[in-house]
């Protein structure tokens, strides 16, 4: 392998998995692509921050629809955090002290306008009835406990973003961003008017049975179209997601070993190349958004790793368009942007021998 390939392998390679979405990317020429076009590209996503309306969802409550159609990363909101709490230290197996955690929330809140108070008041909370029962409890404390998310090194509730419900095959991804201070909410497909917005509280490379599990803690059973399939189909749904589990393991370890340049080792380059553009057709046929980014990050490793330019850059140039939707300014997308670019560069280069 060369060195410059060595390098860029090793590029590709410390590039972290993100839970973004797609629907597809820029089209480049054959050969000689423009480098120069493609990084004066408008690094954030479009939209307007009055695309959604907060209405009755039939079986859940209240839920988030889209008041106009939406296009792949345009942004449904951005909302800064209405309470945010630095938690106790981390224990590994056990979680944050609740407890603890309900006492600085409790704090926090009592800093709010009467206002900000209603509105985090108004939220959904699970909890089993004997909690209620017992000395001490803090309605507040569920609330928070069932809404609130990582953000940065603290917890943050959101009120409005508390609003949109779950789906095993949502329809939109968040992230936040450091840099503005909020969390942000984008299309990660395409969206009509009228529909409801939806996102992932869980990870979703699990079976039916498991994801639902892991839902009890959110007091609801998921009824998406995921879940409420046919038996055959949700069979069929949990052998996807497991064989998209095990690729992703697979292709993991494989894109952190070394390359062995021999007619065994291109042969197996080759073939891993094909297992990882599968993945990630994989994934957008099971509509899986957040891991979108992930798996086109493979396929740029096992692509440039047989010198295939124009599929590496397609598949890296895509992984940063879904980095992007997320986060302009993030570590991840600013490296697969470098990335893109060193692969462009050595596209070109092809293009140009005689």
């Amino acid at each position: 392998m060369s060195l410059r390939l060595s390098t860029i392998v090793s590029c590709i390679s410390v590039v972290l998995a993100s839970s973004v979405t797609s629907k597809g990317f820029i089209p480049f020429p054959h050969h000689q692509f423009d480098s120069r076009s493609w990084n004066s590209q408008n690094p954030s996503c479009s939209g307007s921050p009055l695309n959604y309306v907060v209405l009755p969802s039939l079986g859940k409550g209240l839920g988030v629809f889209a008041v106009r159609a939406l296009e792949v990363g345009d942004i449904v909101m951005q909302e800064a955090p209405a309470l945010l709490v630095h938690p106790p230290p981390f224990r590994q197996g056990m979680g944050y002290n609740v407890t603890e955690v309900g006492i600085r929330a409790r704090a926090a809140f009592e800093e709010l306008s009467e206002d900000a108070q209603a509105e985090i008041m108004s939220l959904t909370a699970y909890y089993r009835p004997a909690e209620a029962r017992l000395p001490g409890f803090d309605l507040l404390k569920a609330i928070f406990s069932s809404n609130a998310y990582n953000t940065g090194a603290d917890l943050g509730l959101f009120p409005k973003i508390a609003r949109i419900n779950h789906s095993c095959r949502p329809n939109a991804g968040y992230s936040w961003n450091a840099a503005i201070g909020k969390r942000v909410v984008y299309a990660s497909r395409k969206i009509g008017e009228g529909e409801e917005i939806t996102v992932s509280y869980i990870p979703l490379l699990l079976s039916v049975s498991e994801r639902q599990k892991r839902l009890d803690p959110y007091g609801f059973k998921c009824g998406c179209d995921a879940c409420a399939a046919e038996e055959s189909a949700r069979k069929a749904g949990d052998r996807r997601r497991r064989d998209i589990r095990d690729a992703f393991n697979q292709l993991e370890r494989e894109s952190i070993s070394d390359l062995v340049n021999d007619k065994a080792g291109n042969k197996k380059a080759q073939q891993l190349a094909r297992q990882s553009a599968k993945l990630a057709h994989l994934v957008e046929e099971e509509q899986l958004p957040d891991y979108y980014a992930k798996a086109s990050r493979l396929a740029a490793i096992f692509h440039a790793r047989i010198q295939d330019w124009e599929q590496a850059t397609r598949w890296a140039q895509k992984s940063y368009e879904l980095r992007r939707m997320a986060d302009a300014e993030s570590k991840e997308t600013k490296e697969m942007h470098a990335l893109t670019n060193n692969l462009i560069a050595s596209w070109n280069n092809e293009g140009a021998k005689p």
